[in-house]
């Protein structure tokens, strides 16, 4: 079952925690970069985590970019499978970091959080213990 498919599945209560994070790590995904001189991937901070945004397709870039009203300039994105974007980049982050998917899917969209089993073991907030921790949660 492709990503999308999956998170569906488990928003409607259907769905299994380690079968979503399965086919979450075999996805490829689309990480828009950042606009600005700072360069990088584009993301967002709340509640003391940075979230890094990945669509499953174009089509949900796309649905992305005219929600931010900017559907008129081009996106530039990284292809990335989820395991390496969890891996390689959440470990790279200055402080916790997750995975907002299909953010712009009000029925279809799903957080990755920094916790044991979805980022390694050294950058879950919920085995470091810190403040962030109190936020993160379970795959929301």
């Amino acid at each position: 079952m492709e990503l999308a498919a999956e998170i569906a599945e488990y928003r409607q209560g259907r769905g299994v925690a380690a079968r979503l994070v399965g086919e979450f790590r075999r996805a490829v995904l689309l990480v828009p970069y950042a606009d600005g001189s700072d360069g990088g991937l584009m993301s967002a901070m709340s509640g003391g985590i940075r979230w890094l945004y990945a669509f499953t397709d174009e089509d949900a870039l796309a649905r992305f970019a005219v929600a931010r009203g900017q559907a008129d300039r081009e996106w530039p994105y990284l292809s990335i499978l989820g395991a390496r974007l969890v891996d390689a980049v959440v470990p790279d982050i200055d402080g916790p970091a997750g995975i907002a998917v299909n953010v712009a899917d009000a029925d279809g969209s799903m957080l990755f959080p920094p916790v044991a089993g979805i980022v390694p073991d050294a950058s879950a907030v919920d085995l470091r213990g810190d403040a962030a921790a109190a936020g993160a949660g379970e795959v929301a």
